[in-house]
């Protein structure tokens, strides 16, 4: 089965995903990722339920003078789909496979992270673990801390948090499929580009962590996850030295004006750019206008000053 969906996703138009495909065996798994270009490393990390896919604009604009890495999550994209007998969807999980790929790449200095959604989080994690090694954040409405105090968690996702939420994720695909509608605002996805984020998650099986993501939410101190959230929120003062370039889409329900009000408060020296038409798949609204806006802020944030090695 999983041989069959990574030969349907082989078949995705080679100019909407000009890519090669690299895999890091994970314990019999294999863990997609792109690592295309050569220099600073961007590495970008997504949410549920995207893929790589979602920064393939991101990864085409800057792979020339940089080296633009992106793994798919295990169970997203072309990674392996797994059921929970063989894979822990948790959040400690999600950090160990970004953690191994870096090491394994040898990538463990001047790294940029380029967050979306739950990524935010997994990447965040990441950085509280190795603080030395992130020099830039690029945040793309996304999170780094609980629940803020004044944000009721979205009925959609408790409602995916049910017991009928298997059969609304896994069986008729409704939060990938309302996602790939809801999330973009300023005009719709392109039939292809909707393909796309959809193809990955084709059947029940392979729909698993859609489910688990959501479900992995910490929302209560016992929920797994609780306490990597809560040390990810008391890290980030010593990343406030750090540039750092926020770009929200204002029209997310989920990531919203609750959350922008904590990342403005926990960095209050940070590039922000709202765009106030945009949704959650913020790099589909404005994603040329977001490259623009990254090149400029690693322009003027260089990793070394001019003429130094």
């Amino acid at each position: 089965m999983q041989a069959a969906l990574r030969a349907k996703l082989q078949e995705l138009d080679p100019a909407l995903y000009p890519f090669e495909n690299r895999y890091l065996d994970r314990g019999g798994l294999r863990y997609h990722y792109l690592d295309e270009g050569q220099g600073e490393p961007l590495v970008m990390v997504h949410g549920n339920p995207t893929w790589s896919f979602y920064f393939r604009n991101l990864v085409a604009a800057f792979r020339s003078h940089y080296r633009c890495v992106a793994p798919d999550h295990i169970g997203c994209g072309f990674s392996d789909k797994p059921g929970d007998e063989r894979y822990a969807y948790t959040l400690d999980r999600r950090v160990d496979d970004l953690e191994a790929l870096l090491e394994r790449l040898g990538l463990r200095e001047d790294l940029t992270l380029i967050l979306h959604d739950w990524g935010g989080m997994i990447g965040l994690a990441y950085a509280a673990r190795h603080p030395e090694r992130v020099r830039r954040f690029v945040i793309l409405n996304t999170s780094a801390f609980h629940l803020p105090a004044s944000k009721p968690f979205p009925w959609q996702l408790w409602l995916t948090r049910t017991p009928l939420g298997a059969l609304l994720v896994r069986g008729l695909n409704l939060f990938g499929r309302g996602a790939a509608r809801a999330c973009v605002t300023r005009r719709p996805l392109p039939p292809e580009v909707r393909a796309a984020y959809l193809a990955p998650y084709d059947s029940w099986a392979h729909r698993i962590a859609v489910l688990r993501f959501v479900q992995d939410i910490p929302l209560r101190p016992r929920d797994p996850g609780y306490e990597t959230v809560s040390g990810v929120e008391q890290s980030l003062a010593r990343f406030r030295d750090r540039p750092m370039l926020i770009c929200w889409g204002e029209k997310d329900f989920v990531f919203d004006r609750h959350f922008l009000a904590e990342w403005e408060r926990a960095f209050p020296g940070a590039e922000l750019h709202r765009f106030p038409d945009c949704g959650h798949y913020i790099l589909e609204d404005a994603g040329a206008e977001i490259a623009e806006l990254v090149r400029e802020f690693l322009d003027r944030h260089p990793l070394r000053a001019a003429g130094q090695a």
